[in-house]
């Protein structure tokens, strides 16, 4: 799994495809982050064809991975939803198929129900239902390997006591705001790996009342040390901390300069003074659309 990935996170559809195309045929990369609920894996899937039908680009050397919505958790719906998003993104497997959250609704009532009050409308589906219907996935070939998004320890620690496929990766947000160093750590002991959404701390995601990580005294600081942009510090302490880091942008300078990572290493005291950040932030909380305290 590369250890940098091109995540496509609001990525709009207008803009999505070109993006991938350069990402994978300008910069280098081999790993794209995708999926269902973020509605622009058609354009992703035309992106694909056109870089893998020249025969210098070849499928086996691109990381692909997509995650199964909330309202496909049942087990009839998690192959179709699988099969839906291989037709969108034109491809015949996932490398990574993930459990996009631990939460279930009803396919019946949309993409994310609410009451009247605003509060997510849960079904009675059981994880362990989906992941085993996800394990049948890796059985027909459509996936290589399956995971977990937004999974908490315990979430972990009760697939643990059932799978007969491990999760080989969970998917959780973590930059110098929010570390989550023990969970990092847990999945790690367990042999999964650790992908960092929101490396940057969510600029794109940023209504304009939070604080701006890219934005940081201390980052800015490290960075004009190193001669480099606070995005590739951040995106080099999540390297150095052995996770993933799949950042989002369409801009092609971005793109290019997020995996410009490897020529340079942060020092210990460096890596300390990141780590010193921690304030235990969160850009993405279900509370805010969901009214579910998911993370408490």
């Amino acid at each position: 799994m590369p250890v940098i990935g091109l995540g496509t996170w609001k990525s709009s559809p207008a803009e999505v495809g070109s993006a991938v195309e350069y990402a994978l045929l300008e910069c280098g990369y081999k790993h794209i982050d995708c999926a269902a609920i973020y509605g622009n894996e058609k354009e992703i899937g035309l992106a694909f064809k056109n870089v893998f039908s020249d025969k210098k680009n070849s499928r086996q050397e691109v990381f692909i991975t997509s995650k199964l919505w909330n309202n496909a958790h049942a087990k009839d719906d998690v192959a179709i939803a699988c099969k839906n998003t291989l037709r969108d993104l034109q491809l015949e497997y996932l490398d990574l198929y993930l459990m996009h959250w631990g939460v279930a609704t009803s396919l019946d009532l949309g993409r994310e129900p609410v009451d009247k009050t605003g509060k997510l409308i849960t079904a009675k589906l059981p994880i362990r239902e989906t992941w085993e219907a996800m394990e049948e996935l890796v059985k027909l070939g459509l996936v290589r390997s399956i995971g977990v998004a937004n999974f908490t320890a315990p979430m972990l620690v009760d697939l643990f006591t059932y799978a007969k496929i491990m999760p080989s990766v969970n998917q959780v947000e973590l930059h110098p705001y929010n570390q989550q160093s023990r969970l990092v750590e847990f999945c790690q002991d367990h042999k999964m790996v650790v992908t960092a959404y929101s490396p940057l701390g969510s600029p794109g995601n940023n209504p304009g009342d939070q604080p701006v990580l890219l934005d940081d005294r201390v980052i800015k600081e490290i960075a004009q040390s190193h001669q480099k942009s606070p995005a590739q510090i951040l995106i080099r302490w999540a390297r150095q901390r052995e996770t993933i880091a799949i950042p989002k942008t369409v801009t092609a300078e971005r793109i290019k300069e997020n995996i410009a990572v490897f020529d340079f290493e942060l020092s210990s005291a460096e890596m300390d003074s990141v780590s010193a950040l921690e304030r235990g932030y969160r850009y993405v909380d279900p509370w805010d659309w969901w009214r579910i305290p998911y993370f408490d």
